[in-house]
């Protein structure tokens, strides 16, 4: 993946139930950052994505930062799970100097 920004990558497929409850819960806790980005993948239609990052199911979360794999998780996971992963990805914000 060739992005300056890190990315949380969405394996989906239509026909996943797991899927259409997990797609919009990433995007709520995403929101709109300008320092993180969420890729959704359908896996039926990207078959050589789901080869290089070796997804066996769906779905299937995968993070990546300066083009590595992070941290990832397969299934329907609790929301504090997901808020870990965006939590590794997200920049640390520069400490005030106010002296």
């Amino acid at each position: 993946m060739n992005s300056n920004v890190p990315v949380i990558v969405n394996f989906h497929a239509e026909w996943c139930d797991p899927c259409k409850i997990l797609t919009p819960k990433l995007e709520e806790l995403l929101g709109p950052m300008e320092d993180l980005h969420l890729a959704v993948i359908d896996v039926e239609q990207n078959p050589e994505l789901v080869h290089t990052f070796e997804v066996k199911a769906v779905p299937a979360v995968i993070a990546v930062s300066n083009g590595l794999v992070v941290d990832k998780f397969i299934g329907l996971v609790e929301a504090s799970m997901i808020e870990t992963l965006i939590n590794k990805l997200k920049k640390p914000k520069a400490a005030d100097n106010k002296s």
